[in-house]
């Protein structure tokens, strides 16, 4: 993508899967966006692509059951996977979701990185530490990435940084990036990780 700073230009949302056989088949890479329901992902992709009700935030939480595909500059796709973690949705919803998720996190050889998205106020859920440790397992390129963080005074964010730090024992700095929809901090960072892979 050059030396340029990357530039949202367009996004279309191409796809809602449900199933494999509808994920694109154009080989363009993937960045799956990943967490528990009411994480902020929705704010997440409309904050990244500059639009302000693009991704729309489901009324009910864990809603969203299938796998949206965002097709961004024609270069490359912003994946959003349902949220987990949410009980109102059935047993068997889940372990079919679950299952997709899993199948395309460990088979989609476009995939070239995750981000993993945790609320800035709170420690990271058990959910959250399976799924962190599951990503490891694979060997799947992830950054964690912090939502909310100006909802955190910032006397309190180095001691809420650590303790996330700590319970997800992730040492590399670079694979944590604190990000804010209101005020857009870590925008930049994830676009440069993005286009870094690409």
């Amino acid at each position: 993508m050059g030396d340029k700073k990357m530039k949202i230009q367009s996004v279309d949302l191409v796809i809602s899967a449900v199933r494999k056989s509808q994920y694109p088949t154009d080989n363009k890479p993937e960045y799956l966006l990943i967490g528990r329901s009411n994480v902020g992902k929705s704010s997440f992709i409309n904050t990244l692509v500059n639009r302000k009700n693009y991704a729309r935030t489901s009324g009910r939480p864990g809603k969203t059951q299938t796998i949206n595909f965002y097709n961004v500059n024609d270069e490359f796709y912003l994946v959003d996977a349902p949220g987990y973690g949410y009980a109102g949705v059935s047993k068997v919803k889940r372990k079919k979701f679950g299952l997709m998720i899993e199948d395309y996190i460990v088979n989609r050889k476009n995939l070239k990185q995750v981000f993993l998205l945790i609320d800035f106020r709170h420690r990271p859920t058990s959910d959250d530490l399976l799924m962190y440790n599951y990503l490891k397992y694979y060997k799947i390129p992830v950054t964690i990435v912090a939502t909310k963080v100006d909802k955190v005074g910032t006397t309190s964010h180095q001691k809420q940084r650590n303790a996330i730090l700590a319970d997800l024992d992730l040492t590399e700095k670079d694979d944590f990036i604190m990000f804010s929809s209101e005020t857009k901090i870590g925008k930049e960072d994830i676009l440069k990780k993005i286009e870094i892979t690409s």
